[in-house]
């Protein structure tokens, strides 16, 4: 098989664990096959100490994006949800502009397990309608992307997240809550008052692990928490864990007997890893995969109603067996790649 040039474009070098642990999975599929593969990073020098042997070239450097794209085969535009104009409309712009450099080199274009939406904007509608019409392969990870496409007249594969295809350590229980926040638009004191207050009634005999995964954001927002925890109950045992690593906030996880989480891919490995997982309500992706799993699900603006007796009700047999459905399908990917 001929080696290709393959250039990666997503949230990368951002130190994101997410969006890091889909770059690992994209990077080790594409190294199955001795692939050369350059990553378009927010921090280069990140991104090649992380993964050996690749080049990377940093998110504002057009001309050498250009000149990665135009010496490549193949274009890999994701996963995560880049197309969307919720964060911001000028991120969907990027995005779709790194997809027209890819269209307009003639390379082949690969849209990888994205979730596409939502897109109020209707000029970035329209471009993303048209980019997309034109890319080789397109594959997204949930229902509403597929049917969004679907109504655009636009083919996809729909698949799970990539992330439920990797391998999670066997680690036993500990007697642990483990706590994921992260600063966002409606997060506030009052939310963080409420949530101390429901954890310091339920879990005062258990550690509380704090987790911050992308320290830009999360920090903050673990520090508060942690001080209205202690000030309501000083005994309470707390640690703040910050700059981990992929494997390490893995573990963290997994060795948790509970989860009470924000971000899309902490709940994903809490699943693949049988925690008992609580979703913060905070996007819409968040509520898709609570509703999917059937875990509790708490709002920023809403009263705490039964949700932590439901967490403490999951019946962990059956949500191993929910996610032993979801197997993610490589075929039409490997199909495309080595083509």
């Amino acid at each position: 098989m001929n080696k290709k040039r393959f250039v990666l474009s997503g949230y990368f070098g951002f130190k994101n664990f997410g969006d890091e642990a889909i770059l690992s999975v994209i990077v080790q599929k594409l190294k199955q096959y001795n692939h050369r593969i350059t990553v378009i990073s927010s921090n280069p020098k990140y991104t090649m100490n992380k993964f050996k042997h690749i080049r990377s070239v940093y998110t504002f450097n057009i001309m050498d994006i250009i000149g990665a794209i135009s010496k490549s085969d193949c274009l890999i535009s994701g996963g995560g949800s880049l197309l969307q104009d919720t964060t911001s409309f000028k991120s969907l712009i990027y995005y779709l502009f790194i997809i027209f450099l890819g269209l307009i080199l003639h390379k082949k274009v690969i849209i990888f397990a994205q979730g596409i939406g939502p897109i109020n904007n209707p000029i970035g509608k329209i471009l993303t309608k048209t980019l997309l019409r034109h890319c080789h392969y397109i594959s997204v990870r949930d229902i509403k992307s597929y049917e969004l496409l679907k109504n655009w007249g636009i083919n996809a594969d729909l698949l799970c997240d990539p992330i439920f295809s990797s391998d999670i350590p066997d680690i036993e229980k500990e007697d642990i809550v483990a706590v994921q926040l992260r600063n966002c638009k409606y997060m506030n004191e009052d939310f963080i008052d409420r949530l101390a207050q429901k954890i310091a009634k339920e879990f005062s005999d258990k550690n509380i692990e704090i987790y911050s995964f992308q320290d830009e954001i999360d920090i903050e927002v673990c520090k508060k928490f942690e001080k209205a925890l202690n000030l309501l109950n000083d005994k309470i045992k707390t640690t703040i864990y910050s700059n981990l690593t992929d494997e390490e906030i893995i573990a963290g996880i997994t060795r948790a007997k509970y989860l009470i989480a924000m971000r899309f891919h902490a709940i994903i490995v809490a699943l693949l890893s049988a925690t008992k997982t609580l979703a913060i309500n905070y996007d819409i992706k968040i509520e898709k995969i609570a509703t999917e799993f059937e875990l509790p699900i708490i709002d920023l603006k809403s009263e705490f109603q039964n949700q932590f007796k439901e967490l403490k009700d999951i019946d962990t047999y059956k949500l191993a067996a929910a996610v032993q459905t979801k197997k993610f399908d490589w075929r039409g990917f490997e199909k495309v790649i080595n083509e």
